[in-house]
């Protein structure tokens, strides 16, 4: 596995993995979740030019998986990281999420935070194997407490969701 920084002309393939991920949650009672449409170029290209965006790569360069972040609260928050289904199970998501915590340890950032669904398999049950840890909502600070505000505006607190965080 190769995991490079993302390119600009790639992030309409960004889009496509997401797409692509995101289909399985129809399988589980979550189409409004399959169905949602993946960041625009314009909302995807500043996480790039932050050097904030990167790619796992197949042996052809080709991206079958990707993780975007940006700073919040004086740590590295995962806003998204997919894996296209064709390339599930190879441990993508796991290395893209490791590549951020060596990239986080060099920037001595002492955290990486996300909000995921507590009750889908490959949410927060995967995150906790990889590290990561439930914040209770009474305790967020303002930074992750406006990231879920904006989530729950956007309809996604139809299931349950939370905050975690992963010490380095």
């Amino acid at each position: 596995m190769t995991i490079r920084t993302a390119r600009l002309e790639e992030l309409p393939l960004l889009q496509d993995i997401e797409r692509a991920a995101g289909r399985c949650f129809r399988d589980i009672g979550m189409p409004e979740i399959a169905d949602d449409e993946p960041l625009t170029i314009d909302e995807l290209a500043p996480y790039r030019q932050a050097g904030l965006a990167w790619v796992s790569v197949d042996a052809a360069d080709a991206p079958g998986a990707y993780l975007i972040a940006e700073y919040v609260e004086g740590n590295l928050h995962v806003e998204q990281v997919s894996v296209h289904p064709d390339r599930a199970r190879r441990r993508l998501g796991r290395g893209l999420l490791e590549h951020l915590a060596a990239f986080a340890r060099h920037e001595d950032v002492p955290a990486l935070t996300l909000t995921t669904f507590t009750e889908v398999p490959w949410n927060a049950p995967y995150y906790a194997r990889c590290g990561f840890r439930l914040l209770e909502d009474a305790g967020l600070p303002p930074g992750l407490r406006d990231i879920r505000d904006r989530e729950a505006a956007h309809g996604l607190d139809r299931w349950p969701r939370a905050c975690m965080r992963r010490d380095l």
